[in-house]
């Protein structure tokens, strides 16, 4: 399982209502967050995901994103693939279809 694809409109909504017992994971290097990631998201490189499973597996919804969609439908394909009960959902175009909507970054 994949998880389901989010806009960058639709999450920035559920972003300004709260996650609701979920958790948005950027699934980028360390040096890439560090440039600037969503407001509220933790670190999680996508080559680190299967090794945070007992931090991840409490959420209801795990959203996931990246630069442009590609690391993070390979996390969500690795945790679908796992024990993981919440929903994974992936933010289409990541990070540029953020910006392209002109939202900020932290």
């Amino acid at each position: 399982m994949i998880g389901k694809q989010i806009s960058a409109e639709a999450l920035h909504n559920f972003l300004e209502e709260g996650l609701d017992e979920g958790i948005l994971v950027d699934v980028r290097t360390p040096e890439e967050f560090a440039k600037g990631g969503i407001v509220g998201a933790i670190n999680i490189p996508v080559d680190q995901i299967m090794g945070k499973l007992e931090m991840l597996r409490p959420y209801k919804k795990i959203y996931l994103y990246c630069l442009s969609g590609g690391r993070s439908q390979l996390a969500s394909a690795q945790l679908g693939a796992s024990d993981i009960k919440g929903e994974l959902v992936n933010l289409e175009s990541g990070i540029l279809g953020w910006r392209k909507q002109g939202y900020t970054l932290k």
